[in-house]
């Protein structure tokens, strides 16, 4: 995996290179940078600072961004199949018809966070905050949901989901489960 800073990635960026799969861009300072459509499938930016950065229709599947600060960040229509989110925050981060497929949230924190529309079928959100999080219309499909806070989520559909007895409901409550 190379290795690529991040005067190197804008400077490419910015003459129309959108490609850049498989490169390191961890713990990188990308505040506020704007990466709209680019692709970074199988990076990895593991602890990378991005609040309030804009990732809005980019292919990130497969890439790495465990503990990674990105809070207020858009990510509408991007593709984070596969991707491992663990322990990042996604606090009032925009990820309106974002592909969480397959992906990995043990311990996100996405409080406030607009996941309307968004495929989280499979998605493992393992003791993962989502509380006052918009889930309209998401799809929870076979998602592990295993001691995970969705008090006050709004629109929370959990058919098919893999609730337990330590994941909280919008109400506040543990659900009945088996």
């Amino acid at each position: 995996m190379q290795r690529i800073g991040t005067t190197e990635l804008i400077t490419q960026y910015t003459n129309g290179q959108r490609e850049f799969g498989e490169i390191d861009l961890s713990e990188e300072d990308l505040f506020e940078i704007d990466l709209r459509d680019i692709d970074l499938t199988g990076s990895d930016l593991t602890r990378a600072y991005l609040p309030y950065a804009n990732f809005s229709q980019a292919r990130l599947q497969d890439s790495i961004w465990a503990e990674a600060q990105m809070a207020d960040t858009k990510f509408y229509q991007t593709d984070l199949s596969q991707a491992n989110l663990q322990g990042v925050d996604l606090s009032r981060a925009s990820l309106r018809q974002a592909n969480l497929q397959g992906a990995n949230l043990q311990g996100a924190n996405l409080q406030e966070a607009d996941l309307s529309n968004a495929n989280l079928k499979n998605a493992d959100l393992t003791g993962a905050n989502l509380s006052r999080a918009n889930l309209d219309r998401a799809n929870l499909g076979e998602a592990k949901l295993s001691g995970s806070n969705f008090f006050r989520a709004k629109n929370v559909d959990f058919t098919d989901a893999k609730l337990d007895s330590k994941t909280i409901a919008p109400d506040g409550y543990h659900p009945d489960v088996p």
